[in-house]
């Protein structure tokens, strides 16, 4: 079953136990991925482009976070956080910070680039196109730049 099936039906089952929490973040999450298909026009087939509306879904409350903390909101804080981890629980395993930081590092020694900041965007790149989906962009981008400036784990 993929995941946009798995959507619809923990959508059903919080409709039927009552959980007004995990149905309207399903269901915000269902209309997201619908606004994505009407605005390209296509249909939604693979996962890993449910996976990438999720995790902007998950990025835009952790940064709404900080705002309600600013604001002295604890009540939102709280119920982002919940949205937040039923959001997660769709996501894959992301990777370590050691497990990043050795993919770096092996990207960084079969490409052969110098070993400075100058080679940064060519790392980058490299390294966004082999752990995307597998990894934060923050802690890649980290890790890379630990790497070039030569910080070894």
């Amino acid at each position: 079953m993929g995941l946009k099936e798995q959507l619809m039906e923990d959508y059903k089952a919080a409709m039927k136990a009552g959980d007004q929490v995990r149905k309207n973040t399903v269901n915000l999450v269902r209309a997201a991925i619908k606004q994505h298909e009407v605005d390209s026009r296509e249909v939604i087939e693979d996962d890993n482009q449910v996976v990438s509306i999720i995790k902007k879904q998950v990025k835009m409350r952790t940064d709404a976070l900080a705002d309600f903390a600013k604001a002295g909101r604890e009540d939102l804080a709280e119920a982002y956080n919940k949205e937040i981890e039923i959001l997660r629980a769709y996501l894959p395993e992301e990777m370590s910070a050691e497990d990043v930081f050795a993919a770096v590092k092996k990207i960084a020694e079969d490409s052969g680039l110098e070993r400075s900041m100058k080679s940064m965007g060519v790392m980058m790149k490299e390294a966004m196109k082999e752990l995307k989906g597998k990894a934060d962009g923050g802690v890649v981008n980290k890790a890379v730049k630990d790497y070039l400036n030569g910080k070894d784990e």
